[in-house]
C-alpha cells in the first residue's frame, strides 16, 4: 500500500524570440541554449526510463509560445547553425588541450555531447520536439499540460477578463493542434493566482493547475491538509499547491542542490576565458562576447580560484541528492502519513530550463531519483495530477488566495515602479481588440488576416517576461522594444482596420516577422465568444 504520491512537475516557457530581419540575433540563443542544455537531454532522459521500463510519471507544461518556436522551421534552421558552430568549437578545444589530464577529458565530452544532441534532434526528433514531446505523453508517463498563450502574468490582466479568455483559449487550441486533445491542466504563468480566474479556468475545460504555497495556506476556509491535498476551487477545477520542503531542496543555488562545490560552475564559460582572436569564430558576429556552454570549472567554494571540474565526481554528488531527495519524501510522506492520517500528494514544481541549463546534472539527477523512486515504491510513487484526481474524490474545499510564485509572493516582480508603464499599453490594446472583435463578427479575406495578426500583436505583447526583465535590468532595453514594438503594429493594425484601408505588404511584413498561432481566431477577444469549447 502506498501512503503517498509524488507530483513532479516541469515548466517549460521562453519568451517568443524570432528575428529573421538579423543574420544573427543575440536573444534568439535563450532557445537555443535550452534546446541544447535542457529540452533534448529531458528528452533523452525519459527515453532511457521508457527504454528500461521505469514505472514513473511526470507532468510537463510546455508555454505555447515555446510550443510554436519548436515548429518554426526558421529557428529549426537557426538551431543547427548553432550547434554546427559548438560542435565546431569543441573540435579546436579538443586539439587545444591535447594532453592535459583534466581539460582534454572535458574538451572529448564536450564533443562528443554536442555530437550527440545533433544527433537526437535531426534523427530521433526529426527537427521537431514538439512531436518528440506528444510522443512522450502518449505513452501515458508523462502528462503533457500548457500555460496562458504568451506566459501573460494574469493577476494584471484580470480587470480585462476577455483578455484573459483569450490567453486561455489561444492556449487550448494550439495544445489541441499539438498534442492532439485538449489540456487537461495549465500552469498559470509564474503561479498568478487572483480571485476569479478559477472561473475562466472552468469554462476552459480546465480540470486543474498549479499555486504557491500561500494560495492554499491562506484560502477560505483554512485548509485541513495544507498543500498535501489538492483543493476544490467554487468552480469545480482542483488547485495543487506547491511544497515548499521540495522546493529549497532543489531551486536554492545557497540551501539546494545545485550549490553544491562538486558541480559545474555556470558562470565560467570558454567564451569569456579564451582569448578573442581564438573565440570570435563562435560568438556574436559583433565581438560580443557570449557563454558557449563549454565550461571547464567546478563551483569549488566561495572563490575565485575555480578547480577543474570532474564530471565522475559531479554525478557521484547527482546519485547522493537524488537518493537524499527520495528519503526525505519518503520520512515528509510516512508523518502525515501515519500522523495525520492521509495520503498527501507532494507537489514539486521546477522550472524545467533548471535541469541541464542552470544546474548542469540536473537531468542525471532526475534520471537518478526516478529510478529509485521506481525500486522503492512501497511508501510513494510518481503519480500525475490527472490520474491523482481519477483515484481520490475527496479533495479540500477552499477558495485560494491571490499569490504568486514570485518575490514576496504577489505582484510586485511584475507590477513595480521600473515597469508599471507597460500596462496601460497593454490594458488599452486589450480594449481596442476586444472592441475589433466585437465590431467584425465574420470578418473573411484581408480583414481576417489583419484581425487575427492584430491579436498576434496584442498576445505577444503581454509576456510576462517583458515586465520580469526590466524589472532586473537584464535585456531590459530589449524587452521595453519589444513590447513598444508589438504595441506599435497593433496600433497599425486598428487604424487601419477602422478605417477600411488596411495595406497588405504592410500586413504581410508583419505576418513574416510576427508569426506564432497560425490557427489563431481574433473572435477569441468577442464577448460572444465567452464559453469555450471543453473538447
Amino acid at each position: 500500500m502506498h501512503k503517498g504520491y509524488l507530483i513532479l512537475v516541469l515548466h517549460a516557457h521562453l519568451p517568443y524570440i524570432r528575428h529573421p530581419e538579423h543574420e544573427y540575433f543575440l536573444e534568439e540563443n535563450w532557445l537555443y541554449e535550452a534546446i541544447t542544455e535542457s529540452y533534448i537531454p529531458l528528452i533523452d532522459v525519459f527515453d532511457r526510463l521508457l527504454n528500461d521500463n521505469i514505472d514513473f510519471r511526470i507532468t510537463l507544461s510546455l508555454s505555447p509560445a515555446l510550443v510554436e518556436m519548436f515548429n518554426d522551421s526558421f529557428l529549426r534552421g537557426r538551431y543547427l547553425r548553432y550547434i554546427n558552430n559548438l560542435i565546431e568549437l569543441s573540435e579546436k578545444e579538443l586539439l587545444r588541450n591535447r594532453g592535459d589530464i583534466s581539460f582534454e577529458p572535458l574538451a572529448r565530452m564536450y564533443n562528443n555531447r554536442f555530437k550527440r544532441v545533433r544527433f537526437l534532434y535531426e534523427e530521433s526528433c526529426k527537427k521537431d520536439l514538439a512531436a518528440a514531446f506528444r510522443r512522450l505523453g502518449e505513452t501515458g508517463k508523462v502528462e503533457i499540460i500548457t500555460t496562458a498563450a504568451t506566459h501573460s502574468y494574469l493577476p494584471v490582466l484580470s480587470i480585462y477578463p476577455q483578455a484573459v479568455r483569450a490567453q486561455l483559449r489561444v492556449a487550448k487550441e494550439n495544445h489541441i493542434k499539438n498534442f492532439g486533445k485538449a489540456p487537461a491542466g495549465v500552469w498559470l504563468p509564474e503561479c498568478g493566482y487572483y480571485d476569479g480566474a478559477d472561473g475562466l479556468l472552468a469554462e476552459a475545460g480546465i480540470k486543474f493547475f498549479f499555486m504557491d504555497t500561500h494560495g492554499i495556506l491562506n484560502g477560505t476556509p483554512t485548509p485541513r491538509y495544507g498543500v498535501y491535498k489538492p483543493a476544490h476551487c467554487p468552480s469545480g477545477v482542483s488547485a495543487f499547491g506547491r511544497d515548499i520542503e521540495s522546493s529549497k531542496q532543489v531551486w536554492s543555488s545557497i540551501e539546494g542542490y545545485p550549490g553544491d562545490f562538486a558541480y559545474r560552475e555556470f558562470y565560467r564559460d570558454a567564451g569569456f576565458d579564451l582569448p578573442m582572436d581564438y573565440v570570435k569564430p563562435h560568438i556574436h558576429p559583433d565581438g560580443i562576447r557570449i557563454y558557449t556552454g563549454i565550461k571547464y570549472y567546478r563551483i569549488t567554494g566561495k572563490t575565485e580560484n575555480k578547480m577543474p571540474y570532474v564530471r565522475e565526481q559531479a554525478l557521484v554528488k547527482a546519485e547522493e541528492h537524488a537518493e537524499n531527495f527520495m528519503l526525505s519524501k519518503k520520512r515528509q510522506i510516512e508523518f502525515l502519513y501515519n500522523n495525520v492520517g492521509f495520503k498527501p500528494a507532494i507537489t514539486a514544481p521546477y522550472d524545467t530550463e533548471l535541469f541541464g541549463h542552470w544546474w548542469f546534472e540536473g537531468p542525471d539527477w532526475l534520471d537518478f531519483l526516478i529510478r529509485k523512486i521506481a525500486r522503492t515504491q512501497d511508501v510513494f510513487r510518481t503519480i500525475t495530477p490527472s490520474e491523482y484526481l481519477s483515484e481520490h474524490n475527496e479533495l479540500q474545499r477552499i477558495e485560494p488566495s491571490m499569490s504568486s510564485w514570485g518575490y514576496k509572493g504577489y505582484n510586485e516582480v511584475w507590477l513595480n515602479s521600473s515597469n508599471s508603464w507597460i500596462y496601460r499599453h497593454q490594458h488599452r490594446a486589450a480594449e481596442k481588440m476586444t472592441e475589433l472583435a466585437n465590431m467584425f463578427p465574420h470578418a473573411e479575406g484581408l480583414l481576417r488576416r489583419a484581425l487575427n495578426q492584430a491579436a498576434r500583436e496584442v498576445l505577444l505583447s503581454q509576456h510576462s517576461d517583458w515586465a520580469f526583465i526590466i524589472k532586473t535590468g537584464a535585456a531590459a532595453e530589449y524587452a521595453s522594444s519589444r513590447l513598444t514594438g508589438h504595441i506599435e503594429s497593433f496600433n497599425g493594425l486598428y487604424a487601419a482596420i477602422r478605417k477600411g484601408d488596411i495595406d497588405e505588404a504592410q500586413l504581410s511584413e508583419i505576418e513574416n516577422k510576427d508569426n506564432p498561432f497560425p490557427e489563431i481566431d481574433y473572435r477569441a477577444y468577442s464577448d460572444s465568444e465567452r464559453r469555450l469549447s471543453k473538447g
